[in-house]
């Protein structure tokens, strides 16, 4: 009986796995011809990643180019800025001493008349 038992679930065994065997579909190229199928494939896949990469680093160059020019702008424009501050910071210096002066002469003017 357990010779029998043992047969029935040998034989249901290989009856699943012969039932899920599936076969791969034929395609009828030669396996030189896959292989140069896979070649050219990776060719232009090679190709199309080149094109991208070489699209991004312009596009990249690109707007970095713009941050600086933009950068130089500001730059440019803070320095023209800190210029009239400065020429008229000087203005005020050179009043003010020309003040000072004037007030010194007018107090020597004074102790020279007393």
């Amino acid at each position: 009986m357990n010779k029998l038992l043992i047969a029935l679930g040998l034989a249901a065994s290989v009856a699943l796995v012969g039932c899920n065997k599936q076969e791969t579909p034929e395609t009828g190229a030669t396996t030189g011809e896959h292989l140069e199928n896979a070649a050219n494939q990776a060719g232009h896949d090679i190709s199309d990643a080149t094109k991208e990469a070489e699209a991004k680093t312009q596009a990249a160059a690109d707007e970095a180019s713009s941050k600086i020019e933009a950068a130089g702008d500001e730059a440019a424009a803070k320095t023209e800025a800190a210029a009239k501050d400065i020429k008229n910071a000087a203005k005020e210096a050179t009043a003010k001493t020309a003040g000072a002066v004037e007030e010194g002469a007018s107090n020597v003017r004074e102790k020279a008349q007393q």
